[in-house]
């Protein structure tokens, strides 16, 4: 039987804070961002592992906050000056000097700086002097390892995302057996989703099941 050709259904990605996934992990970094204007010097680090939510948030306030969203390797940053300023990935490369001022912009009237990371600024390289005592005395707020309660929230996300509705018993299953953090959710998500397609079937936590020991098999394999 030839299969049909399969429809993408898949919602655009959206930074609406609604779409945010809350919880105890990430709520002192939400507490943070929500402070703004009144970071101490104009300034926050939102720091987090890969696929924490930072871009998320970060993408959420420059919306908000009609901020001038820079690229790490942009030089002119004349247009930085008394506006909200964001700039994603600090801690994988941007030149010195051009970080400096942006840090002595965001302490002017109407400037503000949101730079996210997954290192903190005590340890990103710093090549002049005057900028290791910046980045030292810089305010942070820590994205931390998702609890149950923000997986649960990405997953159903991830679900919505692709049209699925998966039965409600999909999630403590999950919860209890899956990799703890946002890109495995992702990436779980994908697979059942493809799997379901595949084999013809709905998604449950039956298919859950297959997928997580089939993970398992392949991870065992790989470390013998």
């Amino acid at each position: 039987m030839v299969r049909q050709l399969r429809l993408s259904l898949r919602r655009p990605v959206s930074y609406a804070r609604r779409e945010f996934s809350h919880g105890p992990s990430n709520a002192q970094a939400i507490a943070a961002l929500d402070a703004w204007p009144a970071w101490h010097g104009g300034c926050l680090v939102l720091v987090g592992d890969e696929g924490s939510g930072k871009t998320h948030l970060a993408q959420g306030w420059a919306a908000q906050a009609r901020a001038l969203v820079l690229d790490r390797g942009a030089n002119d940053i004349a247009a930085a000056n008394g506006r909200p300023v964001l700039v994603e990935d600090v801690d994988q490369g941007i030149d010195a000097e051009t970080l400096f001022h942006l840090i002595n912009m965001a302490g002017h009237d109407g400037g503000s700086l949101l730079l996210t990371a997954r290192l903190a600024p005590t340890a990103w390289p710093a090549e002049l002097p005057d900028l290791r005592s910046r980045l030292n005395a810089l305010p942070v707020a820590v994205i931390e390892e998702p609890d149950d309660q923000v997986l649960e929230g990405v997953l159903r996300k991830f679900f919505r995302e692709r049209s699925i509705r998966p039965p409600k018993e999909v999630f403590p299953y999950l919860l209890r057996r899956m990799e703890r953090s946002i890109p495995a959710a992702r990436e779980i998500v994908r697979k059942l989703d493809e799997a379901a397609d595949e084999e013809q079937r709905p998604i449950s936590r039956a298919l859950a099941r297959q997928i997580i020991e089939d993970d398992t098999d392949n991870l065992d394999l790989f470390d013998g």
